[in-house]
Formats: structure tokens, C-alpha cells, sequence
């Protein structure tokens, strides 16, 4: 009976969680703003309607164990060496400025070395939970602000463990010699990395593939909780933190082939645990302390908002990113971190800090965190922000087709392509290969020096800016196509462009059919919805897939066409080629189904002339189950039949004319 009150609480949680989740969901507002709101409702300075708080946060250790343990999944060795480079560097600016600037604040107001240090830490994390989620549902990872948030993310998460095993030392003052212990502890943790990569990359693939053998994928889920529980707890026995085990263990598995399927069986249970995490987190927010001392953590959470995202903005800048990518990166990364609270529970349980302490800066990252969902919606449309950052961008030397614009003066008639992506590349290339005029626009340093390297003529430059446009004549230009991943700053292109521009025609691309109406309304003059023509892709290659008949796919692919967008392209579908000598390769084979009221129903090939006026032959036909091989000529077509051409193109395009009804959809 003594567990009934807490499978209450649990049930308690469950409830709250889904309810206050919903709620919030209406207002846009994450998944995790959502459990941290019950969490304080519920919690003991809300509701107090939860009372095992120890048992409860047991629980969501095993969350953070497994959230750290699919971070390592993530994280193989070989992914680590292929994105270190391009990581690193604004992962070290942003938390080495962050950790630096609030470690010498720290000291500034009388904090000892230790806890200057642990301040640092806990500062320079952000939430990777809340941003990479808020950043998914705007469909903004690929933008330029986008890739550098979650470059920084990323480098953070890195951080997290040999910041997690440097906090218990912190409890000795560094200044009274405990920098011998802490390089201990770093070697020790280093040995214990070595030794669990190697003997895991002799046990674990065996020990992985005799459990598959099971064919149980319950065994196989319990073998992987085995494997992350199983390490943390070694490493604990070793001296060092479970999170250090747990990490490991995601890395070790993630170099096996069993990586992708361990990350989708454990999911769901770590989005449990996690959930309750994070319920955890929310009961951490006291209201009194918000009441008792307000100044202090409105200071605090100002810190965060305005400080924190100021050395964000830096790193940004010294990283070449334009002032616009710079300041929505900013706002993403100006908040507390859940990894931060993990880290303040070790440094409360090593006596670190104190609670009541610590208590302020708790409750102003917690409200910086719900306040980041609402700040990256609205960043966008703040451009203040980044005409303050004009000068500063310049001194770091964030410039591009400014330099240019003297050198290229009489340019005209030319098209300006923004963005560099594949649909760039292959836009750019084909105008360059046709002798047409062409200036790209990009974002990204890597993509302007891959530009270069293939000899067009691509700047960097931010084409939300007017400046940037006339520097590249847009008035002066044929066409302006706009292929960029950041839908916000696709918007502010058209609108751009259509006020200092008005006659230049756009053509942009969409990720999903529902922007195509908003896209044209606001000024663009031709819009593809990239779902649109991976929908028809798909379904072209399933029906060629299944043998249907070709004008039938041509007639599906129109009706799909007519319901979305139009096009002027003649449909296509994946071809059948005639294999063997190389002179039949320029032949295919096509179906076509006689269609009632069609040319050909009722005819032969003898009285179609079929092979006089088209060029195609008649190889074979299907009426119902029989297959009439082979034809006679004479013999006339039914409604229903399937026709088996062979051809060149233009043949089988003629021939295949002849099975449609008339008023009915052409085959090509």
C-alpha cells in the first residue's frame, strides 16, 4: 500500500501535464513550457498536490539518464570527426564569451572561484529542448540563424558532460589547490572514455546481434537499457557521473548498425522520463522568491534575455553571419538550459551552492524559458535589432556584394538567384550553361567559397535588406528566384523586392502547398510547393511501380496537378528502357489503355495506320486475364484493352494520343 500515493502522484502528473500541455499548445507554446507550467502548479509552491518529491525526482534522474544517453546516440565517433570543425567554433565563442563574461561578473560581486565557475556553466547553457523544437515548427533549422543555433546546441550539449564532472570538484576552492583533484578527475574520466570505446567496440555489436537473434523487440529495448543504465552505473562505481556512462553508452551504440533502431525503440520511453523531468523542473519554480525579491530575478532573467543574447549575437558576428541571422540568433539561444538544472542538483548535493541561494537564478530561468517560444516568434519582425547590428557587422567584416556592386554597375537583363542550396546550384548552373547573367545571393561562407570554386558569381549578401537587392540591380534584372529555407525571411525578400523592384518577375519555391497563396498575394509571381512536386514524384514512380497504364499515370498526375498547382511541364514518369545492344537504347516500352469513345477503340492497327502515322509498334495486348501475343494487326481494339507499345519518345507520345477519349486529358 506504501506505493499507492505515489502512483497517485504519478497519475496526478500525467493528468496536470496533458491538460496544462494542451492548453498552452492553443497559445503555440511547447511541449516543455507546458510540463514546466504543471510542474508548478502542482508542485510543492504551487497546488502542493505532489508530496514525494524524492521519489519523483529518482524518476527523473532516469530521464536524464536517458536523454543523455540518446545525445550520445546522436553523437557516434564518426559524426563527431565529419561536424567538429563546423561546430566548434561558435559553440567556443558562444560559451566561451558566456562563461568568461559570468565568471568574472561572479567574481565582481564576491562569489568564491568555485562558484564564479559553476555560474559559468550553468549560464552558458541553453535550452535544446525548447529551440530546436520552436525552431522545427517554424521550419527554420536550415536557415542561415538556424544552422547556427544548432551548431551551438550542439557544441553545448558536448560540454554538458565534462562540465557534469567537474562540478563536484568545484565544492573545493580552486584558488585553495584544487586544480590538482579536477585534472585528476579529467584523466581519470579520459582513461574510462578510452577503455569503454574499445572494449565496447568488441562486445557490444556481438552482444547486440546474438540479442537480435531473439526476434524480440522487447528483449532488444531491454538489452539497450542495459547497455545505458549498465554504463552509467560503472562510471558512477569509477568515481565519475552517470551522465559520463549514459553518454557513452549512446556513442558505443550509435557506432553499430543497431544505432538507428536503438534510438526509435527507446524514444518513447525517454520522452516518459523526460516528461516527468521537466514536471520536476517546473516544481522548482517558488512564486515567493518572484515576490520576495524581485529585482533580483528580473536582473537575472534580464541577464539572460539581453546579456546572454548580446555574446550570442558576437559570436554570430565574428563568425561572418549578416546582422539579421546574427540577431534571431540571439533571441535563440537567450534563455536557462534543462541541463542547467541538472547541474545546480549536483552542485546542491555536493554543497556547492545552497538552495535558497541559488533559488533567484532558478526562478529567472525558468521564466526565460517560457518566454523563448513567444521571443522567436516575434523576433522576425523586429528590425531594429539588426540595424543596430549594421556597424558592428561591418567592423567583423560581414560584407559581400557590396564590394562588388562597382565592378559589375552596367550589369542588366540578369537573373539574381537567392539562396545556394541544391535548387541554387542547379538553377545557377543551368543559367550559366544557357550564357544568361547571373548573381547569387547567399548567407553561408562555406556556400559562397563552393560558388566560387565552380566559378559563378555568388556574394554574400542578405537579400531581406534593400541595399543588398540594388547593389544587385534587381530593377535591372529578368527574373529574381528566391530558393531560401527561412519562410520569415522569404516573406520579407518578396516584400523587398516588390518595392524597389516592381516590374521584376519572382519565382520562388515553397515548402508546403498552404504558404502558395500567401506567397502569391504578397507579391511573387509564380510559387512551387516543394510537397506538391514530391507527392506527384511519388505517386508517378508507384503507379509505374504497379503497371498502370501510362496515359492513366498522365491523367492522375494532370488531376493532382489541377487540384494544387499547374505547370507548364509535360508530366513524366520513370522510363522503361529496352536493355541489350546499345542501338535499342533510345527505344522504350509504354502502356496505354483504350478508353471508350478513344480513336482507337473499335480500330486495328491496320485501320489506325497506327505504325505509319506514329512511328510506334504494337509488341503485344492484354484483354482482361489473356495476354494477345502476337497481335494481328487486323484485329480490331476493345474498350479496356492495355496496348503495349515500343518506341522512341516522340512515337510513343503520338501513339499514346490515339487511346484517349476526346475531351478527355491528352497522355503527354
Amino acid at each position: 500500500m506504501g506505493h499507492i500515493p505515489l502512483l497517485g502522484e504519478l497519475a496526478i502528473i500525467a493528468v496536470v501535464g496533458v491538460l496544462v500541455t494542451v492548453l498552452l499548445a492553443r497559445l503555440r507554446l511547447p511541449t516543455v513550457a507546458g510540463l514546466l507550467a504543471a510542474g508548478a502548479l502542482i508542485g510543492p509552491f504551487g497546488g502542493g498536490l505532489i508530496t514525494s518529491v524524492h521519489d519523483i525526482e529518482m524518476l527523473a534522474e532516469v530521464g536524464v539518464v536517458l536523454l543523455l544517453f540518446t545525445i550520445g546516440l546522436e553523437f557516434s565517433l564518426a559524426r563527431l570527426r565529419t561536424i567538429f570543425r563546423r561546430v566548434a567554433l561558435g559553440g567556443v565563442l558562444q560559451v566561451g564569451l558566456t562563461f568568461g563574461v559570468t565568471v568574472a561578473v561572479a567574481r565582481a560581486a564576491g562569489s568564491s572561484a568555485g562558484v564564479s565557475v559553476f555560474f559559468g556553466f550553468i549560464v552558458a547553457l541553453s535550452s535544446t529542448a525548447i529551440v530546436l523544437r520552436t525552431l522545427a515548427e517554424r521550419s527554420e533549422l536550415d536557415a542561415p540563424h538556424g544552422r547556427f543555433i544548432v551548431g551551438t546546441l550542439l557544441f553545448q550539449d558536448l560540454c554538458v558532460v565534462p562540465m557534469m564532472l567537474v562540478v563536484p570538484l568545484l565544492a573545493a576552492d580552486i584558488e585553495g589547490g584544487a586544480s590538482g583533484p579536477i585534472v585528476i578527475a579529467l584523466g581519470k574520466a579520459a582513461a574510462v572514455v578510452v577503455a569503454t570505446v574499445v572494449i565496447a567496440r568488441v562486445l557490444v555489436p556481438r552482444l547486440l546481434t546474438w540479442v537480435d537473434a531473439s526476434r524480440s523487440r522487447e528483449v532488444f529495448l531491454l538489452a539497450i537499457v542495459a547497455l545505458c543504465i549498465g554504463t552509467a552505473y560503472l562510471t558512477a562505481l569509477a568515481g565519475l557521473s552517470l551522465a559520463l556512462g549514459a553518454f557513452l553508452g549512446g556513442m558505443v551504440v550509435a557506432d553499430t548498425e543497431y544505432g538507428h533502431r536503438a534510438m526509435s525503440d527507446i524514444l518513447p520511453l525517454r520522452d516518459t522520463f523526460v516528461s516527468v523531468f521537466f514536471v520536476v523542473l517546473g516544481m522548482l519554480f517558488d512564486p515567493r522568491v518572484l515576490l520576495a525579491e524581485p529585482a533580483l530575478v528580473l536582473a537575472f532573467l534580464a541577464a539572460f534575455l539581453f546579456g546572454k543574447g548580446a555574446i550570442a549575437v558576437v559570436a554570430a558576428l565574428a563568425m561572418r553571419f549578416p546582422p539579421r541571422a546574427a540577431w534571431l540568433a540571439g533571441v535563440g539561444l537567450a534563455q536557462f538550459g534543462e541541463f542547467g538544472f541538472v547541474l545546480t542538483r549536483v552542485a546542491q548535493s555536493n554543497g556547492l551552492v545552497d538552495a535558497a541561494d541559488i533559488a533567484p537564478l532558478l526562478t529567472a530561468g525558468i521564466i526565460s524559458m517560457f518566454l523563448t517560444p513567444m521571443l522567436v516568434r516575434l523576433a522576425p519582425h523586429i528590425t531594429a535589432g539588426e540595424r543596430l547590428l549594421a556597424p558592428l557587422a561591418q567592423l567583423f567584416g560581414v560584407r559581400g556584394i557590396e564590394e562588388a556592386a562597382e565592378s559589375r554597375a552596367a550589369l542588366d537583363g540578369h537573373v539574381v538567384i537567392v539562396g545556394f542550396g541544391i535548387g541554387g546550384t542547379f538553377a545557377a548552373r543551368a543559367l550559366q550553361a544557357c550564357e544568361t547573367p547571373v548573381i547569387v545571393l547567399d548567407l553561408s561562407i562555406e556556400a559562397v567559397r563552393r560558388g566560387k570554386a565552380l566559378g559563378l558569381p555568388i556574394y554574400y549578401g542578405d537579400a531581406t535588406s534593400a541595399e543588398t537587392l540594388q547593389h544587385a540591380h534587381l530593377a535591372a534584372a529578368r527574373a529574381l528566384v528566391v530558393l531560401v529555407d527561412d519562410p520569415p525571411a522569404a516573406d520579407r525578400i518578396v516584400a523587398t523586392a516588390r518595392r524597389i523592384a516592381p516590374e521584376t518577375p519572382i519565382l520562388m519555391r515553397s515548402r508546403s502547398l498552404s504558404d502558395r497563396d500567401r506567397l502569391l498575394s504578397i507579391g511573387a509571381d509564380d510559387v512551387v510547393a516543394t510537397e506538391v512536386e514530391g507527392a506527384v514524384e511519388v505517386v508517378a514512380r508507384l503507379l509505374r511501380a504497379l503497371d498502370v497504364p501510362r496515359n492513366v499515370i498522365d491523367d492522375r498526375i494532370h488531376m493532382l496537378r489541377s487540384d494544387t498547382q499547374p505547370t507548364a511541364r509535360r508530366p513524366t514518369v520513370p522510363r522503361r528502357r529496352l536493355g541489350g545492344p546499345s542501338g535499342l537504347a533510345d527505344l522504350r516500352i509504354e502502356s496505354a489503355l483504350v478508353r471508350p469513345g478513344s480513336p482507337a477503340a473499335g480500330q486495328s492497327p491496320v485501320s489506325l495506320r497506327l505504325r505509319s502515322q506514329t512511328g510506334a509498334l504494337v509488341v503485344g495486348t492484354r484483354r482482361g486475364d489473356a495476354l494477345l501475343h502476337p497481335t494481328d494487326p487486323n484485329t480490331p481494339f476493345e474498350a479496356g484493352d492495355i496496348v503495349y507499345l515500343v518506341g522512341v519518345v516522340e512515337a510513343i507520345d503520338r501513339a499514346l494520343a490515339l487511346f484517349d477519349a476526346p475531351g478527355g486529358e491528352p497522355a503527354a
